[in-house]
């Protein structure tokens, strides 16, 4: 229940209200109604999982009565919609009308509105309009869930169908790969045929026209009753070109002369020699005196010279 009641009041007088649900709603408002002194032009009340929403506007109140979980921006864009059409169409009949004087007149235009605006809530709110694509979808979840608990399948017995559907979609695939290749081997094996039989047509063919009465296409290269055309003589080759003449002779090459003596080969001397040893001096012990005889002179002692 997202809409469930509105009405339009001067003051404390009620001029036209709707409501497609039963209850005391309509007592709740009304006492509200009575005791607000809020000076905002717009404002909520909360009470009972559900909200009252006021829009006060050149001295008339337009309320409507939401679920909770409905949010708070349709209220108010249905508020606004009833407030700018009831301003335009309705403003000056409604300072002297009485309490549900305008019921006769507005009262289609609150049912317009309201089911306008429950019906199309992506036009006004997205939040509102996926709330309800959720719960249209959790609707749909609980209705499925409940066919299935109805008829007796478990989670287990789908995973064992689902296996089954997996091992017969193999098994499917596979024997679909054995037939496509036994039907291209098939094919393969009328295209061989075929061409078998062309070349022993073709074999056949030749050896009729090429072995005819005995004749020997081979080896006389041609075919029974064929005579070659004669072939036009063949011009004489063109001369030679002339030679060149020879190239003139080298002149004589120049003397050798001989080659240089080569550099004596210095052998290294040898070390100097020691000079050699002196032979020892020897000296003679003078010969012991001789008696020397009267009137006699004594002889003269040469010395002897040391030789090399």
């Amino acid at each position: 229940m997202p809409l469930i009641y509105t009405f339009v009041a001067r003051d404390v007088t009620v001029l036209c209200e709707y409501a497609p649900y039963s209850g005391n709603f309509a007592s709740v408002a009304v006492a509200c109604l009575s005791n607000i002194s809020n000076p905002e032009p717009k404002f909520t009340i909360a009470c009972d999982r559900h909200t009252f929403n006021f829009i006060v506007s050149n001295g008339y109140t337009f309320l409507v009565v939401a679920d909770e979980a409905y949010g708070r921006q349709i209220p108010f864009a249905f508020l606004e919609r009833v407030r700018d059409e009831f301003d335009s169409k309705h403003s000056e009949a409604g300072r002297m009308a009485l309490e549900g004087g305008l019921s006769g007149a507005f009262e289609s235009r609150l049912k317009f509105h309201m089911k306008y605006c429950m019906e199309h809530p992506e036009e006004i709110d997205r939040v509102a309009a996926m709330k309800l694509k959720v719960n249209d979808v959790k609707g749909i979840m609980m209705d499925n869930i409940e066919k299935v608990i109805e008829r007796g399948e478990k989670i287990e017995v789908l995973v064992d169908k689902t296996e089954d559907l997996s091992k017969q979609a193999q098994q499917f695939q596979k024997k679909g790969k054995q037939l496509r290749r036994a039907m291209c081997w098939q094919n393969w094996k009328w295209k061989i045929l075929i061409i078998l039989l062309l070349l022993v047509l073709i074999v056949v063919v030749f050896c009729s026209i090429c072995f005819y009465n005995g004749h020997n296409c081979i080896k006389s290269q041609t075919f029974p009753g064929y005579e070659p055309p004669p072939s036009p003589p063949r011009p004489p080759p063109p001369p030679p070109p002339p030679l060149p003449p020879p190239p003139p002779p080298l002149p004589p090459p120049p003397p050798l002369s001989p080659p240089p003596p080569p550099p004596p080969v210095l052998s290294p001397s040898p070390p100097p020699l020691p000079p050699p040893p002196l032979p020892p001096v020897l000296r003679e012990s003078p010969p012991p005196p001789e008696p020397s005889l009267p009137g006699a002179s004594p002889p003269a002692v040469t010395p002897t010279a040391a030789g090399r």
